[in-house]
């Protein structure tokens, strides 16, 4: 990730007319303060209702990179990456890059000769890089998600080893190591530098590409962490073909989702190779997986909302509903297998709130059914005490969440996301009784 710092007259800063004004005022305040300094021999009393701005700008830019096979013998990639910045401590100087490894157990087990050919390539390139240990293999999944506690080993190790801001922390694993391990990073040494290296389609076509990270706490989805960019992603489709069926199918969801939202092309090409993703055809995937990964970072990259300061959340189409089922679920379902539910009721909400086209709705449905998902689960009709169905009070959860006034993104047309402010708990349910008539 480079960081820009705006220094004023550097060639590399632009201001806008505000940022402008306030360097200006900024200058004019210090010329008046010497000025009163050399006149009366001691600093001016400050008026009592004195009120200063502090502006600054700090760009964001990290490379999201498609290989395969990242420790081959002749892939220089990773090595790659990590030299885009100077080595700790050896300004102007080549020296070796320091990094620690976290690699999900799930990824070990898949691939069993992977710790010993991460070793290998290390060992190839000892003069240009220094592994502090041995990768730490972390029991991940949403389990991982749930407990604090379960994040101390990657911390400890952080501290153990020395890893400082001009280190290297490479994560390796599905959505929850990442998110779980970008949130160490992000908070050892209020940040070090973090590679993020996902290995499932869910975390290569979306979460994986994003700028957020965090855990699971007081029964809510991701309710502790920070936004906070890695300095590279890498894609590596090779990690892919050792995933179960089931993990592979659910983070096509997401492709789903962010097609319906921003790209009605992309969403007929998703129908017309059904076929081809739900047998997992190495090509239709790795397709779907570049266009929706390209699709969530122009969104977060060009929408002016990228640390979500404001209420809207179109990226999170079907998510209101996804966490809340994840939860209720005991997390039995999978995070794309809960989207793609979410993703079917949001879609006939927008057809129930007059939005969307009748038929549009069966349209959706059809095309996760012939990826594979099962759209129904009986979380769907989980009641409290007082017989009120528990997912409609995931709408609150989902705005607390937020923050500010309630807004669920629906559709107006296949493609094209509206954001709306109310979604009545009645056309909640009506979808429901939907969605159970078309999986009966």
């Amino acid at each position: 990730m480079t960081r820009c710092p705006m220094t004023p007259g550097s060639s590399h800063t632009t201001h806008d007319s505000a940022d402008r004004v306030a360097f200006d005022r900024v200058a004019l305040e210090r010329v008046a303060f010497e000025r009163a300094v050399n006149d009366a021999g001691h600093p001016p009393q400050p008026d009592a209702t004195t009120t200063l701005w502090q502006r600054f700008s700090v760009p964001y830019a990290f490379p999201v990179s498609f290989t395969r096979d990242l420790f081959a013998a002749d892939n220089e990639m990773l090595l790659a990456t990590l030299e885009r910045h100077e080595p700790a401590g050896r300004p102007g100087q080549h020296g070796r890059q320091r990094l620690l490894m976290f690699i999900d157990a799930g990824v070990v087990a898949g691939m069993p000769t992977l710790l010993g050919r991460i070793a290998a390539w290390c060992a190839q390139r000892a003069d240009r890089l220094e592994p502090v240990a041995a990768p730490l293999v972390v029991q991940a999944g949403e389990a991982i998600k749930n407990d604090w506690a379960a994040l101390d080993p990657m911390h400890r190790a952080i501290h153990e080893h020395a890893i400082d801001r001009h280190s290297w922390v490479v994560a390796i694993g599905g959505g929850a190591l990442l998110d779980a391990a970008g949130l160490v990073a992000a908070t050892a040494h209020r940040g070090v530098r973090h590679v993020r290296v996902p290995t499932t389609v869910l975390s290569q076509n979306d979460s994986g590409v994003g700028v957020k990270n965090g855990i699971n706490h007081y029964g809510q989805k991701n309710w502790l962490g920070t936004f906070a960019p890695p300095d590279a992603v890498i894609n590596d489709s090779a990690f892919l073909t050792c995933l179960p069926e089931r993990d592979r199918r659910a983070g096509m969801a997401e492709a789903v989702k962010v097609a319906l939202i921003r790209d009605a092309g992309f969403f007929a090409w998703l129908e017309e190779h059904v076929t081809a993703l739900a047998a997992f055809d190495a090509e239709a995937v790795a397709v779907s997986i570049r266009r929706c990964a390209v699709l969530h970072m122009h969104q977060i990259g060009t929408a002016g909302d990228p640390f979500e300061r404001g209420s809207a959340r179109p990226l999170d189409f079907g998510h209101w509903a996804a966490h809340r089922l994840e939860t209720l679920s005991g997390h039995a379902l999978r995070h794309g297998e809960a989207v793609a539910i979410g993703v079917a009721l949001d879609t006939r909400c927008s057809v129930l709130q007059g939005l969307l086209p009748p038929g549009e709705d069966a349209r959706v449905v059809r095309l996760l059914q012939a990826l594979g998902f099962t759209l129904w689960h009986h979380a769907l009709d989980r009641r409290d005490a007082a017989g009120g169905h528990l997912l409609c009070s995931g709408l609150e959860d989902f705005r607390i969440h937020l923050g500010g006034e309630l807004t669920i993104t629906l559709l107006e047309r296949i493609g094209r996301g509206v954001e709306v402010h109310e979604l009545p708990d009645s056309t909640v349910l009506a979808a429901i009784d939907w969605l159970r008539g078309c999986t009966a």
